[in-house]
């Protein structure tokens, strides 16, 4: 099987002959043209769904780059090279799942191996690590990182990766890629980040020192909850050759459907974003000083703890919100959560709608009560993705749901 890769040229957006390469191209061009061209055959605009197990060959091996859809798949590789411009990197993997991609990063491990990452992080993240990589001898060590500095105190001869989320799920901890990237490139270590938060639109963490980017793609990549995806890019071509093996020996690869999904959904990701960015600051601030809120975690705030960083590493502070609700116990809290109109009390994040979540029963249920209450992951915390609805729409729903 042939490694097809690299970040493709895209088809001439100019007169004249000249060619402009996606490294020249501003974000929402990236996002509607990179790693797509109009098809050969009709001239279709839109990459085609290559609906296909299997392609005929001329000859044994003389393939040009697919055999089985497995490992290859022409609309999945316009998507991958996609969504590696989009982070500034020269290759990009997508997977079934972001759980998928994630597994393929700690297959990259050996027994004996120490893993170096944060102690607020997605419980889907921390089941894996915890339930099933534990058990094959690989160490975990859940750290606060909002000084990168306590890496050091943690790295030995056996520390072979560093798995960072900024901000992180649910409280919006803002870790400072570029900090940790010098400690790991330092110590020889692989970095990879988290950056399902911030979308590629908001943070590019490998211009900033990462070795992998991770994305469940599911959320503002797709951004319309109509499929479940990951990907994970680099610019390291022997790393890139080495998690395409396990990509293509494994098998958590996406079908051409949800492929293209994904690529319909990345055509609007700038324009989204700017939509959650904006109506998020306004929620913030309405809940900021509101009676029924103790806390809150949004990383626009003057106050929040790194802010600064993430002033310097982000290009605006996103949707995504927590709040710890006065004085609420567990029932409470439930009624809250169920008594909104617009908001959606359901799990995940990031699509156009609007979604209210509670991460102690829902998204972290598989965190011990003791070990997610430390990093702030009360039984009162409710996560909110704010949407692209019209911002009164939401205010007054918040407003009833609150009262």
């Amino acid at each position: 099987m042939s490694v097809i890769c690299g970040l493709s040229r895209i088809r001439n957006l100019t007169t004249g002959d000249s060619q402009q390469t996606t490294e020249q191209m501003k974000f929402g061009t990236k996002a509607i043209h990179a790693g797509q061209h109009p098809d050969p055959s009709t001239g279709a605009v839109m990459t085609p769904i290559y609906q296909t197990s299997t392609y005929a060959q001329k000859a044994p091996g003389d393939n040009q780059g697919f055999e089985y859809s497995r490992g290859t798949n022409p609309t999945r590789k316009a998507l991958e090279d996609c969504l590696a411009a989009l982070e500034n990197a020269q290759y990009g993997l997508a997977f079934s799942s972001g759980m998928g991609a994630t597994d393929a990063v700690m297959k990259l491990l050996q027994p004996g191996d120490e893993v170096i990452t944060g102690n607020d992080l997605y419980g889907g993240s921390y089941r894996m690590f915890t339930k099933i990589f534990a058990g094959y001898g690989i160490t975990f060590h859940f750290l606060d990182l909002s000084d990168p500095s306590i890496i050091e105190e943690y790295v030995n001869r056996n520390t072979k990766l560093v798995w960072i989320e900024t901000p992180t799920n649910p409280t919006m901890q803002v870790v400072d890629i570029a900090a940790v990237a010098a400690i790991t490139k330092a110590n020889s270590l692989t970095l990879v980040v988290d950056n399902t938060f911030a979308s590629p639109y908001l943070q590019n963490p490998i211009d900033l020192g990462a070795d992998i980017v991770m994305h469940s793609v599911t959320k503002y990549i797709g951004g319309h909850s109509d499929l479940v995806m990951g990907a994970l890019m680099m610019n390291d071509e022997d790393l890139y050759k080495r998690l395409w093996f396990i990509y293509n020996a494994c098998g958590a690869t996406p079908g051409p459907m949800d492929s293209f999904l994904a690529l319909r959904g990345i055509k609007t990701l700038h324009l989204r974003m700017k939509a959650h960015c904006e109506n998020g600051r306004a929620i913030a601030e309405f809940l900021k000083d509101h009676p029924k809120v103790e806390k809150i975690y949004w990383p626009g705030f003057i106050d929040h703890p790194n802010h600064e960083v993430a002033k310097k590493q982000m290009r605006d502070f996103g949707g995504m919100i927590s709040i710890v609700l006065k004085d609420a116990d567990l029932q409470e809290t439930f009624r809250i959560a169920s008594n909104f109109n617009v908001f959606t009390l359901a799990e995940s994040l990031g699509g156009v709608e609007s979604l209210i979540n509670h991460p102690a029963t829902m998204t972290h249920g598989s965190i011990p009560k003791e070990v997610r209450e430390k990093v702030g992951v009360v039984d009162n915390l409710l996560r909110i993705s704010v949407g692209v609805e019209d911002i009164e729409d939401l205010l007054e729903d918040l407003k009833n749901a609150l009262s």
